[in-house]
């Protein structure tokens, strides 16, 4: 009996030191892609605007009321992006994953983030097939439309996961997203009139 409890003892410490090397280890290779003071690690595309402003990374409509887009100089393949926004006007933008942009015209897929009703967490490829996956439509309260949203991104061979604010928005196995090679972009849709706010945009590396 003493054996058996010490044997369980044991095994119930390894779990837990295990468990903590994992967390230790994640932590080591997550990286701030914004560091709260300039744009330094990522290209601008386009002419509307994106800017620092009270340690926040804004982006927002500028006179051409085009597609913008602000994306990292480093490639990622497998990751966990978490973020946070707060949309402003109508808060049209998107993240896009595996991602590459000529000009404005961009190649890849983006996780949608939009006003209420328009699909947040989903994906769509970008002059391809379009609409991949939209969440189901109950899962739209999740958006705090005007606050703060918190979205979780996990790429991992050719699977897509999305959270918003906890709740899991989508999943989607394809096999051109596998194949896919390119950076993190965020988006300013056209049509004028669109600002959001970021923060705490940070990456761990599978």
């Amino acid at each position: 009996m003493k054996k058996g409890i010490l044997l369980l003892a044991l095994t119930i410490a390894f779990v837990s030191c295990k468990s903590k090397a994992q967390t230790v280890a994640n932590s080591t290779n997550q990286k701030e892609l914004f560091n709260g003071t300039n744009l330094d690690g990522w290209t601008i595309y386009g002419t509307e605007k994106w800017y620092v402003e009270d340690g926040l990374l804004v982006c927002e409509s500028g006179p051409d009321k085009g597609y913008g887009y602000f994306g990292t100089n480093e490639h990622y393949k497998d990751f966990e992006l978490t973020l946070d926004f707060k949309q402003e006007a109508n808060g049209n933008s998107g993240v896009f994953i595996r991602s590459t942009v000529d000009g404005t015209k961009v190649s890849g897929w983006q996780v949608e983030v939009a006003p209420p009703g328009h699909n947040t967490g989903g994906v769509y490829e970008s002059y391809g097939r379009g609409w991949l996956i939209k969440p189901a439509p109950e899962k739209d309260k999740a958006l705090k439309m005007g606050e703060w949203n918190t979205m979780k991104i996990r790429v991992e061979g050719s699977t897509v996961t999305s959270w918003l604010n906890g709740t899991e928005m989508m999943t989607i196995t394809d096999a051109k997203i596998g194949e896919g090679e390119g950076g993190i972009a965020l988006q300013i849709h056209d049509g004028g009139g669109i600002k959001v706010r970021w923060k705490n945009i940070k990456l761990t590396e599978l």
